[in-house]
């Protein structure tokens, strides 16, 4: 990464807002020509939310084509053309894998530490930030990005540019370019509480409007919280608005005390929110999709042959898993106590039925808290693709979250934030201004 950027004839003095994934890689490719370079971090500690990504294990990229990075994308990929080839995610595991964090690949094209420890890819962000001599200030939150008016080249009056910070205890900061990578609002807790938003209105910008994304669905039947902690592996799940479907995808899900959850449930979400904020859904799961009702019914039938004479309680739970079972007992309508020889052909039906259709009613979506990730944020009609900087104020670029981009879960979300971060991290570099 970094080959054949590394003209630089005025060192530049740039700021960055934000110690996440975006704010790190930002500051490694703009330190990476010898500026100098300073990050605010609001926390105590850099990488908050890196942290917890992916339970812990980071899932730092997908190993997928480009094709398949583009089609991670939900909103604004074709945006994405320029910072994705300048950064694609076979760089960004070259880039780990370089500085002493080996990666693995597991199911889905998910990138992971070898580790499995997301401390490890901050631990590699923070040495190489170290190394290139980036200033790193923690506890230290941002009030306001300053800006100037000047001259404009073309002699039709006067352009804003980004001059510098105004931080939280009263000082000021003066710079040549500032980036802002302050996340969006999901997962408060680490510091996501929407600052990059406000700096950008400030200065002009539109913000699209924001919600939570990746989040889990609230469903009305009781029955789930019965089945809390429980994961389902290869089910498929539906989502249904009336007759029509708006969502099916191969996968893993969790029931929880308010619902359901798990890669297939966050994946459905970026699909079907707006359309959930409305009204109302039907959730179907398939719990046995490599298998035909015919299929089914005769694997049935085996199961009531060999036990015949035992009751149904007993033998309906070579089907599914020890806290699921209770539930489908309930929902069959069969008799726990009756035997499997006494079952009747429409109660058998039923039954399966029931296997292939378990339905569920999604009443909406878990807040900000539990949202992996915040849809919408700084329009990108009004930045600049290739590298990051706004339209309307010279010096100034976003990256990461803070901007309406989000993806699909699998690692797509980080790779959009080092791509961007990298993307700004270049374009504050190069861009040609001089500290005043």
């Amino acid at each position: 990464m970094g080959s054949g950027r590394k003209e630089q004839q005025v060192m530049k003095k740039i700021l960055i807002i934000g110690g996440g994934a975006a704010g790190m890689f930002a500051a490694i490719a703009a330190a990476e020509a010898g500026n100098e370079v300073h990050l605010y971090e609001k926390n105590e500690r850099l990488g908050k939310k890196l942290y917890i990504t992916g339970k812990g294990r980071c899932n730092l990229t997908n190993a997928c084509d480009m094709e398949g990075l583009f089609e991670g994308v939900c909103t604004n990929r074709k945006f994405l053309y320029s910072a994705f080839y300048g950064c694609t995610n076979t760089d960004v595991i070259d880039f780990f894998e370089a500085h002493g964090c080996p990666t693995k690949t597991e199911r889905g094209q998910r990138v992971f530490p070898v580790s499995d420890k997301s401390t490890d890819v901050i631990d590699v962000l923070r040495n190489e930030m170290k190394a290139r001599g980036v200033h790193i200030h923690l506890n230290c939150g941002v009030a306001e990005v300053l800006t100037a008016e000047e001259k404009s080249e073309n002699k039709d009056g006067n352009v804003k540019r980004a001059a510098g910070l105004r931080l939280l205890d009263g000082r000021m900061e003066k710079g040549d370019a500032v980036i802002v990578a302050t996340g969006g609002l999901s997962y408060q807790s680490t510091g996501s509480t929407g600052d990059g938003y406000r700096f950008a209105e400030e200065c002009g910008h539109t913000v699209t409007p924001r919600y939570p994304s990746l989040v889990p669905f609230n469903v009305k039947e009781n029955f789930a919280k019965e089945m809390q902690g429980l994961s389902l592996r290869n089910v498929t799940l539906s989502v249904y608005d009336g007759k029509k479907r708006l969502f099916e995808e191969f996968g893993e899900m969790m029931f929880t005390h308010f619902g359901v959850t798990g890669p297939l449930v966050l994946t459905a979400s970026t699909a079907v929110q707006k359309k959930l904020r409305e009204k109302s859904l039907s959730l179907v799961i398939d719990l046995k999709p490599a298998l035909s009702k015919e299929q089914l019914d005769a694997r049935l039938l085996r199961e009531f042959e060999e036990g015949r004479n035992k009751q149904f309680k007993n033998v309906i739970g070579n089907f599914f898993p020890a806290k699921m079972t209770p539930v489908m007992i309930s929902l069959s309508g069969i008799a726990p106590d009756k035997k499997v020889n006494e079952i009747t052909r429409e109660e058998r039906n039923t039954l399966v039925q029931l296997m292939k259709h378990l339905e569920l009613t999604a009443t909406g979506l878990r807040d900000y808290n539990e949202a992996i990730i915040t849809r919408g944020g700084v329009a990108v009609k009004e930045i600049d693709p290739a590298t990051m900087e706004s339209k309307l104020v010279k010096g100034l670029y976003f990256a990461g979250e803070v901007l309406d981009l989000d993806a699909v879960t699998g690692g797509f979300n980080l790779q959009i934030a080092w791509s961007t971060g990298y993307a700004a991290g270049h374009g504050a570099a190069q861009s040609q201004c001089e500290r005043k």
